[in-house]
């Protein structure tokens, strides 16, 4: 079986080449803007790789031709940063998914599984989990959820002129494990942010609101999750969470910190004026989805692909954190722990601020 999995060198796709080398009798192509050189070793060794941006002129048709004679393509590719460059973020994920659909289309391939994700709902209940049918409209003022709606949407169009084509999507929650530690860190915290503290494993203030419940999951289970709709023949969406909920109280709790509560208004304020000076790399977008993402029910993946978390939420980032402050990583361009990369300390010396720079 050859399977594609486009993004294979990032969090999830990393996890995702560990799950399939197990599997017997299956042939793994790679596709990335840069790819992990010939020392980077597993799980990126074995994989046939090729270099291609996606959201350029010409994708598709350079996708097209490592597509043919494919069993299943796997989308994982998806750019977060750089934040202060909308457009190139835009162009990559909903211009570069339409090329990634198109070229399965040409190629002929059976089977496309998209990465999708939580922030592709409209807001939604804190209370009460929802299932795959709540609407995938997306949390205004959120870009990236904004993005995310706007891919599901382009499918359902697809699964309508092609019902020949077995669409998968997978909406998990948050996606942890240790060896995206350093990634993450430069995503969503910047180079400003003393992740080194982490090894006590106490976090002394979490910021606490009633609306702050958000869902995570381990990338190895994840993967599982992938691995399995790609094996199986599944359609439509699941949605993909770990238990417990985190919330601010569960977290201090575990992390031996106090709450403090904060009202919206200043966690919408603080995001967006710390984002503006450039002193972390995510906006006040991210904020609105923290907030208005409904929780899921997994009940759909558990009965139909069969899966089970095996780690849970709090085990999950209690990992993620751990990698943060032993700055884990692999030797992946994008989970790499190069100390001139931007969202890195050193990266200010050259002038690379938090949320500029592409690649990032």
């Amino acid at each position: 079986m050859r399977i594609v999995v486009v993004g294979a060198s990032g969090n999830v796709g990393t996890a995702l080449l560990r799950r399939l080398r197990r599997e017997r009798d299956i042939q793994l192509v790679g596709v990335a803007r840069r790819l992990p050189g010939p020392q980077a070793g597993a799980p990126y060794d074995g994989v046939r790789w090729h270099s291609c941006d996606i959201g350029l002129p010409g994708a598709a048709e350079q996708l097209r031709e490592v597509f043919a004679g494919a069993d299943a393509v796997v989308h994982l590719a998806w750019q977060i940063q750089p934040s202060h460059d909308q457009h190139v973020l835009r162009r990559t994920n909903v211009g570069g998914s339409r090329a990634v659909a198109d070229a399965v289309l040409r190629a002929g391939v059976p089977a496309l599984v998209y990465a999708s994700s939580v922030g592709t709902y409209a807001p939604g209940p804190k209370n009460m989990p929802v299932s795959e049918r709540w609407p995938a409209a997306g949390v205004p003022g959120s870009s990236y959820s904004q993005d995310k709606a706007a891919v599901e949407e382009m499918l359902d169009g697809i699964e309508r002129t092609h019902p020949g084509l077995r669409l998968v999507r997978l909406r998990p929650g948050l996606i942890f494990q240790r060896e995206a530690g350093t990634e993450i860190s430069r995503y969503f915290l910047g180079p400003l942010v003393p992740v080194r503290l982490l090894r006590f494993g106490r976090l002394p203030l979490v910021p606490a609101n009633r609306r702050l419940r958000m869902q995570a999951v381990h990338a190895d289970d994840v993967a599982d999750a992938y691995a399995r709709a790609v094996l199986g023949d599944v359609r439509g969406a699941f949605n993909v969470a770990a238990d417990p909920v985190l919330t601010p109280e569960l977290v201090a709790r575990h992390f031996h910190g106090w709450t403090v509560p904060v009202a919206a208004p200043v966690l919408r304020a603080a995001a967006a004026l710390t984002w503006r000076a450039r002193l972390q790399p995510i906006d006040a977008g991210w904020v609105e989805l923290a907030l208005n993402a409904p929780l899921m029910s997994s009940d759909r993946a558990e009965t139909e692909l069969g899966w089970r978390p095996r780690v849970d939420a709090v085990d999950a980032l209690k990992e993620l954190f751990a990698g943060m402050a032993e700055r884990a990583h692999t030797d992946s361009p994008p989970m790499s722990a190069a100390p001139t990369l931007p969202g890195r300390p050193a990266a200010l010396t050259r002038g690379r601020t938090a949320g500029h720079g592409n690649p990032y």
